[in-house]
Parts: structure tokens; C-alpha cells; sequence
């Protein structure tokens, strides 16, 4: 706060500026700079209200020893001062002695005479104030409960009175009753007691999430799986990173850990790094560490103790490490708990926590199911059958199988060489002394060759390069030019691809040309290369113009493609080198598929597939199958497509050494089931695709199509499912330290924004979208995306009621259209703007409404002089519709009528087959009548208009349109001069 308050009203302000902050340090030390500048006020109302405010920040700012302070200063206040507390401030004051027990209870340095002490403070002030006591006895009953004492006769004196204005609200005492039948290891009555609070009917600051992380593991005990997933997405986001609410973290935890979840676990666990130092309260702490060490537990009994995990800041931890601070620290705690209360009620709750097996082998919580594998750091890849007999082999046996798997492009070469590596790279290693196999410097290059193939499938481009270089060089030294050829040629396309990559398409057509001229004169310039090799030159001829044919997309570029492809295929068959062969065919099928040839397509990719069933190699096939599964797709053929996509899957599986193929095959399977009506299949197959892609290394598109799956999901309704997913990549290391696209990841907070929003979360919708429209506004190459960014946020603020905010996003988006029209997105949430104001505050707002639907008109005219077409509603009637509502919120109605029969005029008459206008010309008709029949008190003419509009919809068979017209009609009849009374 940049200066304190100097008058009572600016102090008011700030509390109530400070009031709408979340819960956290910011909002603690500014209450404490406000209830300093309460002291210096003569009168004694001020810092009543302030030191209010200071113990709530206290009290969910998880800082229980500093709550009792303040609330003792208030009651010193009440008892010099009674009449300074007025009837809301007097409750408040009573409503706050149950915040201090419970703070109390929280400190094990509290004796347990000073708790009961309290409790009887607070029943003697209850009395003098002529209050009920059912509040006192709730407090004794969460005393009864803490230390695990007298617990049954706490509850019936409790449970049985009458609940007063002082009582905890309705959901919180649901779930203390909950918990006592939970203790009692009643699930299924402990879940229908809760059942009022899961369902969303009654809820607080702290409820449902409270309820929700205790409720999760009976649940599963009761066969509610299905029911559990979905209240830990929701509860969890409602408590994550929360210090107050540390503890139910904790539980989230540990139903991770118990559903075969663990990676999940780990991934909360480092979304909530902070709460191991910023929760004060040693209650909270106990139950979050106990719930961190269940997990990790089962980490550790699983194998995976070695694994890196945040935890207390200073010092780097693993997960053996980690769990045994934590159980030092959590033992020292219920220790601490048992000697005040004289019992061993929390130790033994922890021993049970920690003693429960897995009650699930697995559960998939998320879109994003990972496993400990996962998050491990990188090994060696997966061996295939092929492999794992080279690891039987002899050094001099596993290099000379390398290079023969090698020389036929077979998938096993992979593994052989990462064995090969390993090898190498241990300290005792000795090169064979076998002439065969060449120099040390052979296989080094044979590493790094290998090496670089690997960063260029994951667009490493810059790596590989200079791992070819480095290879060339070696072969060069190791006397095999050939091989240094190859390598120097296969540095030249992704050369294209760093020097062109913001290059538009002729650039990187005209520079891939180039590539290709290169690579015929190194060829002309070896004579003498060994068939395999020469084979894989004009394999990389080939490919770089088939490239350049993808890239420019001109007819002219197709011949020469296919006149390279039938040289390659030409020199493959004479020196039989089957896998070339069917390259060549793949080369071919897929530039007549480009060119839109798809029948010429098919048939080549039916006889490659007739060949390789026949004569192989049988590690084509997944490939040949994943052509014609997306020619099929652009045939409109989905079924046929995704028979043969399912079929190139299954064979794949035989061959795991093909890391990019299964990715690609399982997002092509994503677009079959859409078409064919299975977005559930669809979302499947695209979180598939990810999570290879991201094993694979290629990160980017993996992003892009979690974004994808996101926004499937979205639109299917999955809320909690979309934002748990987004939640999950933007915490990815690279995406917090600004190492992926910066464009990609706005375009994931983007979604998340909105399914925020779909999910009811207004506020944090609103914070996630207003940063976002912040950033964008520094994207000078895309002032479009910040045009579209700003407008929703607008639309947002005025949802959240503040107009001054939304006119100043909506002015940023206006500008930014400016230079890059968006004239749909923003005439429509200029007209929302309007309609959100002019609702919210009627006549005084209607100048404001008025103002922006003037700015959606200006937009209207741009885009007619621009000859925009709309592909939703014409932006004129639209306008004219929405300054109709906007008038008759604003209590305008004759404009209101005006403005909507120009929109009526504008839609024109409905005509058969355009159901969309039909239905728009409906609503406008509905309200010109609402508006002229029931506010311009003039029924006879408002039942003509509907009973035309009837009698049209009818004649055109829209019936759908019919029954609200016709239900407005039968109210406009009982108000004409002489209906019969109702």
C-alpha cells in the first residue's frame, strides 16, 4: 500500500479493496498496515473494523497463533465500548470465539486446561449475552474429537440442540457429523450425511473442498470410483497451494498414492512446494506432511526413492531423502499433540494413514494418466526382441549387428545403438581390436550419426547438425568418405529448417530447391558409394522435393518429386534394398495424396501394401497402413480409415523402436472417431498421441495436441477434466521458465480461461484471461490474437460487474482490431458488453451500453465496406436486436420496439431450410412482442404479430419455434380489455 489511509472513508475503502484479495501474505500484510492506520483514528469504529479484518486474515491465512491476539483486543474493545458494535459487528464478535478454540486447538504448545478454559469463556459470554449455546457445544465437541476423548457424549450434546444464528453454517456441520460416523468406520452413513455438501446444496468459505478431501477414500472403499475422481479434480483445485487448507492437500495426496496415481501425487506435490513453509498452523501441517509422506511411501516401495522432489527450500531433495525429514517432522508433531491432550489419538491416526494398502491398482483421475516411468529422468530406450539378443552379443557382435540393421533401416538399429552407447561411455570400455569394424573413431561416428537422426525427429535441428559435423569429421578420420558424405548431406534440410523458420512458403520452397540442386551435385561429385548409401542419398533427394511440394503446394512441383522417387525406386530394386523400395512407394503415394490425386494415391499404397505383405520389410507396414488411413480420411471415409488406423496400430506394438509412428497414428485415429460421432474415443486417442510425443522429445507437438484434447474436452462438458489437464502442462518446468512457444502456451491459459469460466469460476476466469490480455498486448505480430483476447476479457469484467475495467479492455481490443480486423469476435462481445451493463444497471447504464453498441456499429460498417461475410449472424441484425434488449432493460421501450423491428426487417421473412435465421427471427418477434404487449400495455397489436408469426412457422414446419411464441401469446390475451379474470 502505497501511502496509509488519512481519512476514515479511504481506510474503509482499502479494506473493502483488501477484502477481494485472496487469502495469502499479501493480503495479511496489508491488513496489518490498515489496522496500524485504525490506531491513529480518534474514534474506536475504525480499528474495530480493521483488527476484523486482520484476525480473518490470520484465521485463512493459516497463522493461528496470531489470531487470539487480535480477538483479544476486540473484546477489550467490547467490554469498554459495547455500544461502538452494532448489531452486525456485536455478531460478528461472538461468531469469532469459535475461530479463536480452533486456532487454540491448532497450537500443541496451548494446554489443554487453557482450551478448556477458553471454551469456558466462551460459555459464560453466550450466557450474559442471552445467546443459545449450541455453538459452545460444537467447539467442545471438536475438542472431544481432537484429542480422541468423551467423543460420543460430546456429539449427542452437540448433535442434539437446535441450531442459532451463531451456529457453524449447515455444510460445515454436515461434515463434522460425517466425520464422526467416519471415525466410527461407518462409510456409507458418513457419505450420506455428506451428501447435501458433495452435491453442491449447501457450501462455505471452506466447503465443499473440506468435505470433499475426506470423502474421497470411503468413497472408493464404498465402490464409488467414478464419484471420486470427479470430486478430486473439482476439491482439489479448490484448496491447492491454499495454506489454510494444507491439510486437505494432504489428502489429495494420499488418494493419489492409493490409486495408483503416484506421478499425479508427485506432480501436486510440486504444485504445492510452498506449503512446507508457509503453513503456521502445526495442525494443518501434521495432516499435510502425513498425507506427503503416504505418498511418499509408495513412491519409495515401488522403486523409485531416487526420484528428484521439491520439498523444504535450502537444499535439493530425492524421494527417500524427502520422506525421511518428513516423517521426522511429522512425528515430532503428533508427539507434540498426544503429550498436551494426554492421549495417543494422533499418533495412532497417523500409523493408520501410513499403514493403508492401495485401494485401487489404478484409476484414471486425469486426461493425462502417467506413471513413475514417466517422470523418471531418461534411460536407455526400451529394448525390442531384436535388441535384446545384441545384448547377449559380444561387443565386436553388437556393433557389426548395429551396422547391419543399420544398412536395412530396420527400427532395432535404435536400441542396438543406444546399448552401443552405453557401453562406450563406461569408463573401462575398449574399442575391439577386430580390422572389420574399423577405427574407434568408425563407431564414434556411427554413435553421433545415429544421435543426430534422433534430434531431428524431435526438431531438435541446430543439435543435429552439428552432431552430423562432428560426425562427418570422424568418418573422414576413420577412411570412410562415404558415410562422411552421407552425414554432410543429411546436415542440409534441417539447415532449411532453422534459416527459413519464420520465412513464408516461396522463401522455403525456393531455399528447399536449392537444398535439393546441392545435394545432386554432392552426389555427382562421389562416385563409388556403396548402395545402401547411395540409395539413402536419393531417399534424402527425393524427400527434400517432397518437402518442397508440401510446402508450396504447386502442381509444377509434383513431376519432379515423382522423377525421383522412380529414380530411387529404380536403384533400390536393381540392388534390392527392400527397404527403399517401399519408401519409394510410400514417396510416391503420398505426392499423388498432395496433389489431390487420392485415387492414383490408393492404388499405389494397395500394391505397396500387397508387396510388403508378401516380401516386407514388415516394419513398413504400420506406415503403409497409416497412409491410407488418412487418404481414406480425406475421402470422407472414416470408418475404412479407421479400421486401417486401428490395424497399423496393432502392428506397430510389434515394433517399439518406432517412437514417432504410434503418436501420429493415434492423433489421425482421434480425427476418424470424431467424424464417426466418438468424441470420448477421440479425447483417448489425442492424450495418447501426447504422451508419446512426449516421451519422444518432441515437446511442441506434444503441447499442440493436449491443446487440442483441452479443447474437446471443453466442448464435450469434461470442465474439471479440461482444467486438471491444462493445469497439469502449464506447471511443466520449461512452460514456468519460458521455454516453450510463448504463443502455444498463451493459447493453452486461453482454454483454461474459458473452461474456468464454463466451470462457474468467474473470478479466477477473470484474473487468468486479464493477465493473459496483458502480455498480448505486446505481441506486435499478432495484434488480431490480442483484439480476441482483450474482448473476452471485457465480456468477463462485465460479468464481475466492473464496467469501468471492461470499457478500458474493450478500447484495447478496438485498437488492436484496427490494425488486424476481428470484426465477428468483436462485434459480438461489444454487443455483450452492452447487454451485461445495460442488465446490471438499467437506465443509469444505458449511456455506456449505448456507447458500445455505437462502437459495434462502426465495427459493422468496416466490415461491410471490407466486404467481410459473417458465417454466423449478420452483424447488422444482430446490432439492431441487441439495442432493442439493451433499451428495454434500460426501460426505453418504444426505441426498444423500434430497434427491433429494424432487426426484423433486416433477418427478412423465414423461408424453408435456414433453421438458424428461423429461430433468431423467432426470438426477435417473442420479444418485440413481450416489449409492446406487456411494457407498451398494447396487447391487440402484440397478439397480431405472434399469431402471423404463428401461423408462418407453422406453414414453413418449424413447430420448434412455435411453443414459446404461443405460451407469450396465451399471458397477452389475459391482460386485453375484457379477458375474463384469471
Amino acid at each position: 500500500m502505497p501511502t496509509a489511509p488519512q481519512t476514515t472513508d479511504e481506510l474503509y475503502q482499502a479494506l473493502q479493496d483488501n477484502d477481494r484479495r485472496p487469502y495469502g501474505r499479501t493480503r495479511t500484510v496489508t491488513a496489518e498496515s490498515l489496522a496500524e492506520a485504525a490506531e491513529l483514528f480518534a474514534e474506536p469504529l475504525p480499528l474495530v473494523r480493521a483488527l476484523l479484518e486482520l484476525q480473518e486474515a490470520y484465521t485463512y491465512g493459516s497463522e493461528p497463533r496470531k489470531s487470539p491476539v487480535v480477538f483479544a483486543r476486540l473484546l477489550n474493545l467490547f467490554d469498554e465500548q459495547p455500544d461502538v458494535f452494532d448489531e452486525q459487528l456485536r455478531h460478528a464478535l461472538f461468531w469469532r470465539f469459535k475461530w479463536v478454540a480452533n486456532a487454540l486447538v491448532a497450537l500443541p504448545e496451548m494446554p489443554l486446561p487453557s482450551l478448556r478454559q477458553w471454551l469456558t469463556e466462551m460459555r459464560d459470554r453466550y450466557e450474559r449475552a442471552g445467546l443459545a449455546l449450541q455453538p459452545y457445544y460444537g467447539q467442545a465437541y471438536r475438542l472431544a474429537a481432537h484429542t480422541g476423548e468423551d467423543t460420543d457424549l460430546a456429539f449427542e450434546l452437540w448433535a442434539g440442540r437446535t441450531r442459532t444464528q451463531l451456529s457453524d453454517c449447515e455444510a460445515c456441520e454436515i461434515c463434522e457429523r460425517a466425520l464422526y460416523h467416519l471415525a466410527a468406520d461407518d462409510d456409507e452413513r458418513a457419505l450420506r450425511v455428506w451428501q447435501p455438501v458433495l452435491d453442491g446444496q449447501e457450501s462455505c468459505q471452506e466447503e465443499p473442498a473440506r468435505s470433499v478431501s475426506y470423502a474421497l477414500l470411503p468413497l472408493l472403499r464404498t465402490g464409488g470410483a467414478d464419484r471420486a475422481r470427479e470430486l478430486h479434480l473439482t476439491g482439489y483445485r479448490a484448496c491447492r497451494r491454499n495454506p489454510s487448507m494444507s491439510s486437505e492437500v494432504g489428502r489429495h495426496l494420499e488418494f493419489c498414492a492409493l490409486t495408483g496415481n503416484e506421478a499425479r501425487g508427485l506432480e501436486l506435490l510440486a504444485e504445492n512446494r510452498n506449503l512446507f513453509d508457509d503453513v503456521d498452523s502445526p495442525l494443518d501441517l501434521l495432516g499435510f506432511l502425513t498425507g506427503v509422506e503416504v505418498l511418499l511411501q509408495r513412491v519409495e516401495l515401488l522403486g523409485h526413492g531416487e526420484l528428484p522432489t521439491p520439498g523444504y527450500a535450502g537444499r535439493t531433495w530425492t524421494v527417500s531423502g524427502l520422506r525421511a525429514e518428513v516423517r521426522d517432522r511429522a512425528d515430532d508433531l503428533a508427539a507434540r499433540f498426544d503429550a498436551r491432550n494426554g492421549t495417543s489419538t494422533h499418533t495412532d491416526r497417523r500409523r493408520d494413514r501410513l499403514g493403508r494398502a492401495p485401494l485401487l491398482a489404478t484409476l484414471e483421475l486425469t486426461l493425462r494418466t502417467r506413471t513413475l516411468d514417466d517422470v523418471a529422468p531418461a534411460a536407455v530406450p526400451a529394448t525390442t526382441p531384436a535388441a535384446a539378443v545384441a545384448h547377449t552379443e559380444s561387443p565386436s557382435e553388437l556393433i557389426a549387428r548395429a551396422r547391419e540393421l543399420d544398412e536395412q533401416g530396420h527400427p532395432d538399429a535404435t536400441a542396438c545403438w543406444a546399448r552401443l552407447r552405453v557401453l562406450v561411455a563406461d569408463p573401462g570400455w575398449i574399442h575391439p581390436d577386430d580390422p572389420a569394424l574399423g577405427p574407434p573413431a568408425r563407431l564414434q561416428a556411427d554413435l553421433l550419426d545415429d544421435e543426430a537422426g534422433l534430434e531431428g525427429e524431435k526438431d531438435r535441428f541446430a543439435e543435429a547438425i552439428a552432431l552430423y559435423e562432428r560426425a562427418a569429421s570422424l568418418y573422414d578420420e576413420a577412411g570412410v568418405p562415404g558415410h562422411a558424405v552421407l552425414a554432410r548431406a543429411c546436415t542440409r534440410l534441417p539447415a532449411v529448417e532453422i534459416s527459413e523458420e519464420r520465412a513464408d512458403d516461396d522463401a522455403k520452397a525456393t531455399a528447399l530447391a536449392n537444398v535439393h540442386t546441392d545435394l545432386v551435385r554432392l552426389h555427382e561429385e562421389t562416385p563409388g558409394l556403396a548402395p545402401h548409401l547411395e540409395a539413402r542419398l536419393l531417399r534424402l533427394r527425393a524427400t527434400v522435393l517432397g518437402i518442397r511440394f508440401q510446402t508450396s503446394r504447386d502442381d509444377e512441383h509434383k513431376a519432379p518429386v515423382l522423377a525421383e522417387t522412380d529414380l530411387l525406386l529404380a536403384f533400390a530394386t536393381q540392388h534390392e534394398i527392400a527397404g527403399q523400395i517401399s519408401g519409394a512407394h510410400l514417396l510416391r503415394a503420398n505426392t499423388h495424396a498432395l496433389a489431390g490425386d487420392l485415387s492414383t494415391a490408393t492404388a499405389e499404397i494397395d500394391r505397396l501394401l500387397d508387396r510388403l505383405s508378401a516380401n516386407g520389410p514388415a516394419w513398413h507396414l504400420p506406415r503403409a497402413l497409416g497412409l491410407r488411413g488418412r487418404i481414406q480420411l480425406r475421402q470422407k471415409d472414416a470408418k475404412a480409415a479407421h479400421a486401417d488406423l486401428t490395424e497399423s496400430l496393432r502392428l506397430a506394438a510389434d515394433w517399439p523402436s518406432l517412437t514417432a509412428g504410434p503418436a501420429r497414428l493415434h492423433a489421425d485415429l482421434a480425427e476418424a472417431s470424431m467424424r464417426l460421432g466418438r468424441p470420448e474415443e477421440a479425447l483417448r486417442h489425442l492424450t495418447r498421441s501426447a504422451e508419446l510425443d512426449l516421451r519422444h522429445g518432441s515437446r511442441t507437438d506434444a503441447f499442440c495436441t493436449y491443446s487440442n484434447a483441452a479443447q474437446l474436452s471443453l466442448d464435450a462438458g469434461h470442465v474439471e477434466d479440461c482444467i486438471a489437464l491444462l493445469d497439469s502442462l502449464l506447471a511443466e518446468p520449461d512452460v514456468a521458465a519460458g521455454e516453450m512457444d510463448d504463443r502455444l502456451v498463451a493459447q493453452l491459459r486461453l482454454t483454461r480461461a474459458r473452461a474456468l469460466h464454463a466451470g462457474e469460476d468467474l473470478k479466477a476466469a477473470t484474473a487468468e484471461l486479464a493477465a493473459l490480455a496483458a502480455e498480448s498486448a505486446g505481441w506486435d505480430d499478432d495484434p488480431g490474437s490480442h483484439a480476441m483476447i482483450a474482448a473476452e476479457t471485457a465480456v468477463l469484467l462485465a460479468e464481475s460487474g466492473e464496467f469501468d475495467r471492461a470499457r478500458e479492455a474493450a478500447d484495447q481490443a478496438l485498437a488492436a482490431h484496427a490494425r488486424s480486423p476481428r470484426y465477428e469476435q468483436l462485434s459480438s462481445s461489444l454487443r455483450e458488453l452492452a447487454r451485461l451493463q445495460a442488465e446490471q444497471q438499467g437506465a443509469e447504464g444505458l449511456a455506456g451500453a449505448l456507447a458500445l453498441l455505437a462502437d459495434a456499429g462502426r465495427v459493422a460498417d468496416e466490415a461491410r465496406a471490407a466486404g467481410y461475410e459473417a458465417r454466423g449472424r449478420s452483424l447488422d441484425s444482430a446490432l439492431a436486436y441487441e439495442r432493442g434488449r439493451v433499451n428495454a432493460y434500460a426501460h426505453q421501450y418504444e426505441d426498444a420496439l423500434s430497434s427491433l423491428d429494424r432487426a426484423l426487417a433486416l433477418l427478412g421473412e423465414p423461408s424453408p431450410g435456414k433453421d438458424e435465421d428461423t429461430g433468431e427471427w423467432a426470438e426477435c418477434v417473442r420479444l418485440a412482442a413481450l416489449v409492446e404487449g406487456t411494457y407498451l400495455q398494447r396487447p391487440a397489436p402484440a397478439l397480431t404479430r405472434l399469431n402471423e408469426a404463428v401461423s408462418r412457422l407453422d406453414a414453413l414446419g418449424h413447430t420448434e419455434n412455435i411453443e414459446r411464441l404461443a405460451a407469450l401469446a396465451g399471458r397477452l390475451r389475459d391482460l386485453e380489455p375484457g379477458a375474463a379474470p384469471a
